[in-house]
C-alpha cells in the first residue's frame, strides 16, 4: 500500500481549496497598487453582486401578472366568439319560433298561414346550414332536429298531432338555448360583462316565452277555444315570461331597460296584451272570438322587437368583450415589455458578474485540459517507457510561479485551484512513476518465474522421457506417464504465466499438424483428460507456427469446461471446416452449470481484450479468459473465441481459425467431408449466439 501514500497530501491540498492556506499570499496583479472592493476578491463576493433573490421574486411577480393578463385576453376573446355564436343561434331560434307558431296555426285550421310558413322554413334552413359546422350545435341537429323534415311533411298533409308538433319545436328550441355558449359563460373578472351576459340569457328566455305564447294561442284562436291543458300551458308560459323579464331588468343597463319598455309600448304590443286579456277570460273553455291572423301579426311584431333588443344587448356585450380584449392586449404588451427589460437587466448583471469569473476559470480549464490530455499523459508515457525508475521534473511553464498561473487572476479561490492543479500534476507524475516501476517489476518477476518454471519443466520432461524409454515394468511405466502428464500441465501453466506477462514467444513448431493432433495435444495438457470426448473432428492441417498456440488455447477452454461440469459428464470437442467462410472451427461443449447472460457478456469481453489494463482489473479466477484472449490476439486477425449456451444446458466455447492459419492438404484433390448433424447443430447454435450478442451490442450502443 506504500504506492498510494502520496494521495494523502494530494487530498489535503484539494481540501484546502476555497479555505486558503496559512502564510500564503494570493494577489491579483490587475488590482495591485489600488484598494480592492470589499468582498470582490472572492467568488462569493462577486456572485453577491447579482442580487438573485429580489430579482427572481420580481421576475416571478411579473410572470404571474403576464400570465393573468394572458388569461384575461384569452377569456375576452373567447367571450367575444361565444357571443357571436350565441347571436347566430338566437337567429335560428327566432326563425324556429316563427315556424312553430305558423305550423301550430296551420294545424288549427288557418290555411292563410301556408305562404308565410314556406318562407319561414327557407329562413330556418338557411340559418341551420350556417351552424352545422359548429360542434356545439351538431348534437342538437342530429338529436332534436333530425325529424324536422318529417314533421313538416306531416303538417303539410294535415296528419300531424298539434300538441306533439308544438312539443317537437319547443324541445328543439330549448335544446338550442341549452347549448347556447352564453348560457354557460360566467365571467367574474368584469362586472359589466357578466351583467351583459346575464341580461342576454334572460332576454333570450323571455323572447322564447313570448314566441311560445304566440304559437300556443295561435292554435287556440284558430280553434276558437282552449282544449285540454292548453290554458295551463298558456299561464305557465306567461309566468316564465314575467319572471325572465324581471330578472332581465335587474341586470340590464338603463338603455337596455328603455329599449325593452319601448318594445312593449308599441300599438301592436298593446293589441297583443288585449288578446292575452281576452284569452285569460276564457279559462272555462268558452268560445274565443279572436282573429288568429291578427294575433299572429301583432305578436310577430312584438317578437321581432324583442329580438332586436336581444341583438342590441348582444352588440353591447360584444363591444365590451372587444374593449376588454384590447385592454388585455395593452396590459400584456406592457407586462411583457417590463419583463423583457428586467430580463435584459438581469442578463447584463449576470454577464458582468460571470465574465469576471468565467475568464479566469476558462484559462484554468484550458490549462487543466492541456495537463490532462497532453502534458500529463506524455510525461506518464515517457516514465513508463524509460529504462530507469525515475520521476521526470515538470516542464517550467507548469510551475505556479510562471506567467500562466499569474494570468489567471481574479478570486483567491481560483488561484488556490491553480496551485492545487500544479500539485495534482506533480503528485500524479510521482504516482505514475511508482506505478510504472511496480508494473515493470511485477511483469519482469512473472516473466522470470515463468521462464524458470518453463526451463525446469522442459528439463523434467526430458528426464521423464528418458526414464520412460528405459523402464520395462508396466506399473512403473504407467506412473511415469502420469508424471509426464503432470509435467505437461505444469508447462502449460508456466506458458500461461508468460502469456499474461506478455513475454511468451510461441513454442517452435516447424511442420504443420492435423486438427486431430492439435486436439490430442490440448487434451494431454488437462488434468481430467479421461472425461474428454473427441467427437467429429474433420481433417485439416494447421500451420506450424500456430499449432502450439491453438493447442494451448483449446487446453484452456477444455480445462474450463471440465471444472464447471459434473464429474460424470464428458466434455465434447468438435471440429469442422466451413468452406463458405474459409474458416475452421473447434467447439468445446460441456453440460455443466452454464452462465448467466451478464456473466457471459463479461466473459466474451475478456476473451476479446488483450490489453494490460484488463489484467490488472480482472479477478484472478478469470485469468484463464485473459490467456485465451491474448492467445487469440496473437494468432492474428480473424481468430475469434465466443461463448454461447449449449442446447439442454451448459456452455459451449467456439474457436474460429481463419483460412490463413490453415495449411494446404497433402492431397489437394481430397474433398473435405460434410459436417455431421451434431456439428451442424453446434454451428447453428453458435451463429444464433453471435447474432444475439451483436443485437445486444447494437442495442447498448444506440441507448
Amino acid at each position: 500500500m506504500r504506492v498510494w501514500t502520496p494521495l494523502r497530501p494530494l487530498l489535503g491540498r484539494l481540501g484546502a481549496i476555497g479555505k486558503g492556506r496559512p502564510g500564503s499570499r494570493h494577489r491579483d496583479p490587475t488590482t495591485a497598487g489600488r484598494r480592492p472592493v470589499p468582498g470582490w476578491g472572492s467568488i462569493r463576493g462577486r456572485v453577491a453582486v447579482v442580487i438573485t433573490v429580489p430579482i427572481c421574486l420580481l421576475l416571478a411577480v411579473a410572470g404571474v401578472a403576464v400570465h393573468g393578463r394572458a388569461e384575461a385576453l384569452g377569456d375576452a376573446r373567447t367571450t367575444r366568439a361565444e357571443v357571436g355564436l350565441s347571436l347566430r343561434i338566437q337567429a335560428l331560434v327566432h326563425q324556429l319560433q316563427r315556424e312553430r307558431g305558423l305550423t301550430n296555426g296551420l294545424l288549427g285550421g288557418e290555411k292563410d298561414f301556408r305562404p308565410p310558413l314556406t318562407t319561414t322554413r327557407k329562413r330556418v334552413d338557411t340559418a341551420l346550414s350556417g351552424l352545422r359546422s359548429e360542434s356545439a350545435v351538431e348534437g342538437v341537429v342530429q338529436r332534436d332536429l333530425r325529424r324536422l323534415a318529417a314533421v313538416r311533411t306531416a303538417a303539410d298533409k294535415g296528419t300531424a298531432d298539434q300538441a306533439a308538433t308544438l312539443t317537437f319545436y319547443t324541445t328543439a328550441i330549448g335544446a338550442l338555448n341549452t347549448v347556447d355558449p352564453v348560457a354557460e359563460t360566467a365571467t367574474g373578472a368584469d362586472a359589466q360583462l357578466s351583467d351583459g351576459l346575464a341580461a342576454l340569457r334572460e332576454l333570450a328566455a323571455a323572447t322564447e316565452s313570448v314566441a311560445l305564447e304566440r304559437g300556443l294561442l295561435n292554435g287556440v284562436f284558430a280553434k276558437g277555444a282552449f282544449h285540454g291543458h292548453a290554458y295551463i300551458d298558456f299561464t305557465e308560459v306567461r309566468a316564465e315570461r314575467v319572471a325572465a323579464l324581471a330578472r332581465f331588468r335587474q341586470v340590464a343597463t338603463a338603455p337596455q331597460r328603455a329599449a325593452l319598455n319601448k318594445a312593449f309600448a308599441t300599438a301592436d304590443a298593446r293589441r297583443a296584451t288585449a288578446y292575452e286579456n281576452q284569452a285569460e277570460g276564457a279559462a272555462d273553455g268558452s268560445a274565443l272570438r279572436a282573429d288568429a291572423g291578427t294575433w299572429w301579426d301583432v305578436m310577430t311584431v312584438l317578437v321581432d322587437d324583442l329580438y332586436a333588443v336581444q341583438q342590441s344587448v348582444g352588440d353591447d356585450v360584444r363591444h365590451r368583450a372587444d374593449r376588454l380584449s384590447h385592454d388585455a392586449e395593452l396590459g400584456l404588451f406592457a407586462y411583457l415589455g417590463a419583463g423583457t427589460l428586467i430580463a435584459v437587466l438581469v442578463a447584463g448583471l449576470a454577464a458582468f458578474a460571470s465574465r469576471s469569473l468565467t475568464r479566469p476559470l476558462r484559462t484554468l480549464a484550458e490549462a487543466a485540459h492541456d495537463v490532462a490530455t497532453h502534458r500529463l499523459p506524455a510525461t506518464v508515457a515517457r516514465i513508463q517507457q524509460s529504462p530507469q525508475d525515475q520521476v521526470e521534473p515538470l516542464p517550467p511553464e507548469s510551475t505556479p510561479d510562471t506567467p500562466d498561473a499569474r494570468l489567471l487572476g481574479g478570486a483567491a479561490e481560483i488561484t488556490a485551484v491553480a496551485d492545487s492543479l500544479h500539485e495534482v500534476e506533480r503528485t500524479a507524475v510521482h504516482l505514475a512513476a511508482q506505478q510504472a516501476g511496480l508494473r515493470r517489476n511485477t511483469t519482469e518477476s512473472l516473466a522470470n518465474l515463468g521462464r524458470r518454471n518453463q526451463n525446469l519443466v522442459r528439463r523434467q520432461l526430458g528426464l521423464i522421457t528418458r526414464l520412460e524409454r528405459q523402464e520395462l515394468d508396466p506399473d512403473a511405466l504407467g506412473e511415469l506417464f502420469e508424471l509426464d502428464h503432470l509435467a505437461t500441465r505444469m508447462r502449460r501453466n508456466a506458458e500461461s504465466l508468460l502469456v499474461l506477462a506478455g513475454q511468451n514467444p510461441p513454442r517452435p513448431t516447424v511442420a504443420p499438424a492435423g486438427a486431430l493432433e492439435v486436439v490430442q495435444s490440448a487434451v494431454a495438457e488437462v488434468e481430467q483428460y479421461r472425461r474428454v470426448l473427441i467427437a467429429t473432428v474433420e481433417p485439416v492441417r494447421v500451420r506450424g507456427h500456430a499449432v502450439a498456440d491453438v493447442a494451448h488455447l483449446l487446453a484452456e477452454l477444455i480445462e474450463n469446461g471440465l471444472n464447471f461440469s459434473p464429474p460424470t459428464e464428458p466434455v465434447e470437442v468438435h471440429g469442422w471446416y466451413d468452406a463458405e467462410d474459409d474458416t475452421y472451427s473447434f467447439a468445446v461443449v460441456d453440460h455443466g452449470v452454464g452462465m448467466s447472460e451478464a456473466d457471459k457478456q463479461r466473459a466474451n469481453a475478456r476473451l476479446s481484450d488483450s490489453g494490460e489494463e484488463a489484467l490488472l482489473a480482472t479477478p484472478t479466477r478469470f485469468l484463464g479468459h485473459l490467456v485465451v484472449g491474448r492467445l487469440a490476439h496473437r494468432l492474428g486477425e480473424g481468430t475469434q473465441v465466443h461463448l454461447f449456451d449449449t442446447t439442454g444446458g451448459g456452455l459451449s466455447a467456439l474457436l474460429a481459425l481463419p483460412g490463413r492459419l490453415l495449411a494446404p492438404a497433402e492431397d489437394p484433390n481430397t474433398p473435405a467431408p460434410p459436417a455431421k448433424p451434431a456439428v451442424s447443430a453446434l454451428l447453428n447454435g453458435f451463429r444464433a449466439g453471435v447474432a444475439r450478442g451483436e443485437a445486444r451490442t447494437t442495442q447498448g450502443a444506440s441507448s
